[in-house]
């Protein structure tokens, strides 16, 4: 069974990390500490439920609901931050509005996880970019031009004793939007890399699928959603034996 999760491991990891480092801005290797390349003698950790941070902890959920049933984990369970402060590199830009809307996200996102920005994207975990996302090509369609899209990667931080199960999200974020689009942009995208990875079918919530004119600011509904996403038990954030 060991072994079975051995091949199990290192299959999903590679086939995560061929998915999403083809279109990835590059990270300097040698200075990262994240290893998308599992060793043979790596075996993924039983999934296990994190205790929760201690700003979510304290919420306490209403009567308004969630969404929880939208969500959808990955093959190593939820995207569940661990580890906090919740590290997150924003790409200088010359562009005012653009990083205001994203210090602004990251602030109202703070509020219920721990986040801290941090000067390289080698050691952050969730990076955003001052771009226009990458094409997705269809055969016989042209390249969707997206005004945001955020994509994660699965692999070992090697960091520390013993090493764990980890991911990091990277965000793009296209600078021609109005102001107002562009921090809607940026909560809704900063919830997917926190853990939402899914969309709300309701338009007052800030993870709504669809932009709407008049962009939802966080909601309970949202909030109450997460906390139930960190109940979960997951792989990530364990130690690889």
């Amino acid at each position: 069974m060991r072994a079975g999760w051995r091949r199990a491991l290192c299959w999903a990891i590679a086939l995560i990390a061929s998915l999403s480092l083809s279109l990835l801005l590059p990270v300097h290797a040698q200075e990262s500490f994240f290893d998308s390349n599992p060793r043979s003698s790596d075996i993924a950790p039983i999934p296990q439920v994190h205790p929760l941070p201690a700003s979510l902890n304290r919420w306490q959920p209403d009567d308004q609901g969630d969404y929880f049933e939208q969500i959808e984990p990955i093959a190593m369970g939820y995207l569940i931050w661990s580890r906090f402060p919740i590290r997150v590199f924003v790409e200088p830009s010359d562009r005012s509005n653009w990083v205001d809307a994203v210090q602004q996200a990251i602030g109202e996102w703070t509020v219920y996880l721990p986040l801290v920005t941090v000067d390289r994207a080698e050691t952050a975990d969730i990076a955003i970019w001052c771009r226009t996302p990458p094409l997705q090509w269809n055969r016989g369609e042209l390249g969707r031009v997206r005004s945001a899209e955020t994509r994660f990667e699965v692999g070992i931080d090697r960091s520390t004793d013993p090493p764990l199960l980890a991911h990091r999200l990277q965000i793009w974020l296209r600078p021609d939007q109005t102001a107002n689009y562009l921090q809607a942009a940026a909560r809704h995208e900063l919830g997917h890399a926190l853990g939402i990875w899914g969309h709300s079918l309701e338009p007052t919530d800030a993870l709504y699928f669809s932009q709407v004119r008049n962009p939802a600011a966080i909601s309970a509904r949202d909030v109450n959603t997460l906390k139930r996403i960190y109940q979960q038990p997951t792989r990530l954030g364990w130690a690889i034996e």
